[in-house]
């Protein structure tokens, strides 16, 4: 059994008995333990089942199935909470997902590889062509702000214009990633699918035949974690008062670390394998997700919902994500990486937590 089933069943109980807790009105506490919990199975059979519609679909499609359904369940949560006005904490979430990214993920997999090869080798390019839509992407979050700070007044509606327009930008960016990853040069990206089943990534009769109940495991498990997240976000205010925590730190790393799981396992399991360019392209190729699609879009989605939405986040989630994007370009950009490289990176996001824990607002 691979760690992912093993994490998935570990927090199996929890899904059932976070129902339970609402229905009986266990308390704000035990539905948000319990709901937090539930998710990261959720997470893993989600994930799971985009890769295996993925790997099926083939190259082109599945790299599309999985740019677009990679990050589900951090959209979903952020969702539920846009929906109900916590625009503070989503703001938070987008933040936390990219330094989770960037740092925990790339972090946990240099490490973890580091350990069992002296070190590990993968394709620079990756790395280079990757890291500069991220910088790209960091900067243009961080001009509204910029802006709103360097500015005696700023009217709301210029803070929301200014915002629709780099969001717009940064979806035009993410298409063009797409095309340059998924046609134009996708030569350069040829690092295959994960498909541990299959030798030689070749696709047999039986998985093709199964398309279909991962596709239902997708929907199914999309649906729970909207669940969850729901009761998640409901209590979510009441519980932040009760443990004196702020919606700043619940943002960048509770629901993270709740919604990444699957991701973590991921890049665990492939640097052990000696498999950096998935490693690598699993992580940035997330953050990049977050930051030139899922970050624009609730923005949009925002002003559908005549919810505040817009990237005038916190300085200090500016600061902390071009800390993010300097520390792991200066690591990746060699095509080399080693066990303390890992440790740097993890370094740093540890910590950005304990800064984000002791932040005020």
């Amino acid at each position: 059994m691979n760690l992912r089933k093993i994490v998935s069943f570990a927090f199996l109980l929890f899904i059932p008995l976070s129902v339970v807790a609402s229905r009986l009105n266990w308390g704000d506490q035990a539905i948000f333990i319990a709901a937090a919990l539930s998710i990261i199975p959720l997470s893993i059979w989600l994930s799971t089942a985009v890769e295996r519609v993925a790997v099926v679909t083939g190259p082109t499609l599945g790299g599309l199935v999985n740019a677009i359904f990679g990050n589900t369940t951090t959209l979903v949560i952020a969702l539920i909470a846009l929906k109900k006005g916590l625009v503070d904490i989503v703001q938070a979430s987008i933040t936390g997902s990219i330094l989770s990214d960037l740092l925990l993920f790339m972090g946990m997999g240099m490490l973890t590889g580091g350990i069992r090869y002296k070190e590990q080798e993968f394709k620079p390019i990756l790395a280079r062509v990757n890291g500069s839509s991220m910088t790209l992407a960091v900067i243009a979050i961080a001009l509204p702000t910029l802006v709103i700070y360097t500015s005696k007044v700023v009217e709301v509606a210029d803070i929301l214009s200014l915002s629709l327009v780099t969001a717009t930008v940064l979806l035009i960016v993410y298409g063009l990633t797409l095309l340059f990853s998924l046609k134009t040069h996708s030569y350069l990206y040829e690092v295959g699918l994960s498909n541990e089943n299959t030798p030689d990534n070749q696709v047999s009769e039986e998985e093709k035949a199964q398309v279909w109940i991962w596709l239902l495991v997708l929907l199914t498990s999309t649906v729970a974690v909207a669940y969850e997240s729901d009761l998640f976000v409901n209590v979510v205010e009441s519980v932040m008062e009760g443990f004196n925590l702020t919606p700043l730190f619940i943002g960048v790393i509770f629901i993270p670390l709740i919604s990444d799981v699957s991701g973590i396992v991921t890049v665990i399991q492939l640097a052990l394998k000696n498999q950096m360019d998935l490693t690598v392209s699993v992580a940035m190729g997330d953050s990049l997700l977050v930051a030139l699609f899922v970050a624009p879009l609730l923005v949009f989605i925002g002003q559908f919902w005549q919810q505040p939405m817009d990237l005038n986040f916190n300085p200090f989630n500016v600061v902390a994500l071009i800390v993010a994007v300097v520390v792991t370009n200066l690591i990746s950009f060699t095509g080399r990486s080693n066990w303390l490289d890992g440790t740097l990176l993890l370094a740093t996001y540890l910590i950005l937590a304990v800064a984000f824990y002791y932040h005020p607002t």
